[in-house]
């Protein structure tokens, strides 16, 4: 994959940054839904992440695949979250998972990502 190494952004004071991430898997390659946080979206492929920068308060991030659907809330303060996209196989098609992550499992998963505009 291409594009700039994982870096985090700046944001202002009174906003929150969610970094929904995919780490690179050959089973879901083809399959890049888009995810949905705080009226933002984006299509993360494998390898990729996305930062959604996004005023403080609750927010819902979801993703929806062919069979099912996945919707994580979140009571933003102006930090960072971090959000691992995974799939599961379904009987046709991939089930997108959104799994909040701690920041310390996070860094380490997500530096192996590129930016995905």
């Amino acid at each position: 994959m291409q594009g700039a190494s994982f870096q985090k952004v700046q944001f202002p004071p009174t906003s929150a940054v969610i970094y929904v991430y995919r780490p690179y898997k050959y089973g879901s390659s083809l399959l890049r839904p888009d995810v949905t946080c705080g009226g933002q979206s984006a299509a993360i492929g494998p390898g990729g992440y996305h930062p959604f920068v996004i005023p403080a308060g609750k927010v819902t991030c979801e993703v929806a695949g062919g069979e099912s659907n996945d919707k994580v809330e979140i009571l933003a303060e102006p930090h960072n979250y971090y959000i691992k996209e995974d799939f599961s196989w379904g009987v046709l098609r991939g089930h997108p998972h959104l799994n909040p992550v701690d920041s310390d499992t996070a860094h380490d998963e997500i530096n192996t990502c590129v930016l995905e505009p």
